[in-house]
Parts: structure tokens; sequence; C-alpha cells
């Protein structure tokens, strides 16, 4: 559950793409509720949730507040038509539900707000 004042505030996350092959990484950002391709490969990013202070109240996941204190997106990602993730990352606790990729890996390092 996003709360309002949630949604009204944050447009998009910055998820950093490892390219564990090639030993890079390169920042995209992805709209919240919108999708981002992957340059130079199959995947696509899906951003579909974002609270910015992520709390689990049984089984409703919410935010306790509009501040960073403890960043998550829910995300889908999908390679070459394949699902190969779908649930939350983390940015303060990246390997909590670390995604098992072969050739990728993926971080939330950031929030863009909406201007003011």
């Amino acid at each position: 559950m996003v709360p309002t004042d949630v949604k009204k505030s944050w447009r998009a996350v910055k998820i950093a793409v490892i390219d564990k092959t090639r030993a890079t990484e390169n920042i995209y950002t992805v709209p919240i509720g919108g999708m981002s391709r992957i340059p130079s490969s199959n995947l696509t990013i899906t951003a579909e949730a974002f609270l910015p202070s992520f709390v689990m109240e049984g089984t409703t996941m919410t935010s306790s507040s509009n501040e960073l204190i403890n960043p998550s997106v829910k995300v889908r990602i999908v390679d070459n038509g394949q699902p190969v993730f779908s649930g939350w990352l983390f940015s303060r606790f990246p390997t909590t539900h670390a995604i098992t990729h072969p050739k990728y890996g993926f971080t939330l390092v950031g929030a863009v707000p909406f201007s003011k």
C-alpha cells in the first residue's frame, strides 16, 4: 500500500545495473509505474511501487513516512521476454532478496522526487 503523499512526492527511482562479465555499472532512471529498457541488453525493468520508508505491518507493505529512511522499490525484471525477478530491492540492504542473474546485478541507488 503506497500512501497518497508518497505517490505525489516521488516520480522515479535510480537503479544500478552491474554487468558482471564486463565489470561495468550504469545507473538508469526508471519512472515509478513505468518501464525502462536497458541499452545493449534484452532487459527491461518496471518499477511497480516505491516506498521511501519501507515497513511491513502483518502482510501489508507500506511506508511509515515520506523520508528516505528505508528506501525500497518493487520491480519486475524481464530478460529476453522471460521474467527473471519480481520483488523488492532495498537500497540500505542490497543483499536482501538479491537477484541471482548470471550476467547482471541490480541495486536501488536513489529516488527522484517531483519538482516542487
